[in-house]
């Protein structure tokens, strides 16, 4: 499964053309993708009318969306941190902690246009599509 970030989502759905959404574009019909509660009420978030957030929160749903918050995983993404801490590289995001620490858990792959993931990659083995 491709777990897609909100920080693609969020271009996808404003119809930006990058890398990123360009290969979510083509891999919708080709491959299983899905998101987080936690990237959904990201991208929810943001809208502002009414309209246009139902009709995106009606898109979204169509994916698989997986509840990603827990004890456990809350544990080990706080481990995560510390461990890319000690190595001087701060997350400025706590919800890309959790994000990334999930993909890791459940053996997800990420599609991400956000440079916060990239130490996951290089020092926790986070699987990342590079268009």
């Amino acid at each position: 499964m491709v777990i897609v970030d909100s920080s693609v989502w969020i271009d996808y759905l404003s119809e930006i053309d990058n890398a990123q959404t360009v290969w979510l574009d083509r891999a919708l019909s080709e491959r299983r993708v899905g998101l987080t509660d936690l990237i959904l009420c990201e991208v929810l978030q943001g809208i502002r009318d009414d309209a246009t957030f139902r009709r995106v929160k009606q898109k979204l749903l169509q994916f698989a969306v997986f509840d990603s918050v827990g004890a456990e995983l809350a544990m080990t993404s706080a481990e995560n941190y510390r461990l890319l801490r000690a190595r001087g590289i701060t997350v400025r995001k706590t919800i890309d902690c959790l994000i990334a620490t999930f993909c890791m858990e459940g053996g997800h792959t990420l599609l991400h246009n956000d440079r916060d993931f990239e130490p996951f990659e290089k020092h926790l083995g986070l699987w990342i599509i590079h268009p």
